[in-house]
């Protein structure tokens, strides 16, 4: 039966929803990795959330994916890493259009040494790169693969369409390992979250309200709307029982869910402050 490109698309975008409420990041990659696949024509998936280098980069494996590389040595690992010939692709500029392996290296592909190593491990013999689509360096995203036939020009432009979900999601992730980070101690702050019936994705939305992030910026951040974070904040002033801002910033402070001195280290750009 012939995939269906909406249906392939609106599975990648519950997915995604899906990922918005997982209070674990490192969860969240995993599952939009284990649905990949299907959506743009592929058989397995590999996502890489560092450079795509021999001597670096996390290779993170999705589904059987994960057994397969599991018995890997290091040769192997570090070949996998390069993300030829994808790498120096888009380190050479700006532009992160989703590519196929064979599109790129041409006729030389099939005879590459990746190209060998995935007929190895995955059978497969076809790769397309999926990078976020703000990625500069290092470059970050997925590699899927494919047995037989190479992508078509439809499995591209579902890919080109999921690029946008998948940065949304990656945004969330980073956010929760930041917040995370901020909040060590016995008591988990997923746990406090909880415990204040906040959501993973309120919980971003009140970590950049603490960085005096108006709004619009905060959507920016997130990739939403402003309508979209508005609706955030005011769930967010409901369930910790506040009015305002500030009035939510020490609230949330007070029940631990933010640190009670210095900045969150949002890195907020210029100009997206509120003003005092």
């Amino acid at each position: 039966m012939a995939r269906s490109p909406k249906a392939a698309y609106e599975r990648i975008a519950s997915v995604a929803v899906a990922a918005l409420h997982e209070r674990d990041p490192g969860r969240l990659w995993p599952l939009l990795a284990d649905a990949l696949p299907g959506l743009c024509g592929g058989d397995a998936v590999i996502f890489k959330l560092d450079d795509w280098s021999a001597g670096s980069g996390t290779v993170g494996l999705a589904g059987d994916t994960a057994a397969e590389f599991a018995r890997l040595g290091a040769a192997d690992l570090a070949l996998l890493r390069t993300g030829r010939p994808f790498a120096s692709h888009y380190l050479t500029g700006t532009g992160r259009e989703p590519v196929t392996a064979r599109r790129l290296a041409g006729p030389a592909w099939p005879a590459s040494a990746t190209a060998r190593l995935l007929g190895r491990t995955l059978d497969a013999e076809h790769a397309l790169a999926v990078p976020l689509p703000q990625a500069t360096t290092p470059i970050t995203g997925c590699i899927v693969y494919r047995s037989g036939a190479d992508f078509t020009d439809d499995d591209i432009l579902l890919a080109r369409r999921a690029q946008p979900l998948l940065a949304a999601v990656d945004r969330q992730r980073q956010l929760l390992e930041q917040w995370r980070r901020l909040l060590p101690g016995a008591v988990s702050p997923d746990e406090r979250a909880a415990d204040c019936a906040l959501t993973p994705r309120e919980t971003t939305v009140l970590l950049l309200l603490a960085d005096a992030l108006t709004a619009a910026a905060i959507g920016r951040r997130l990739g939403i709307s402003d309508r979209t974070v508005h609706k955030h904040i005011e769930k967010i002033y409901r369930k910790l029982g506040t009015r305002d801002r500030v009035g939510t910033v020490l609230r949330a402070q007070q029940l631990g869910l933010l640190p009670r001195t210095g900045a969150t280290g949002g890195g907020t750009p210029a100009g997206e402050r509120r003003p005092a």
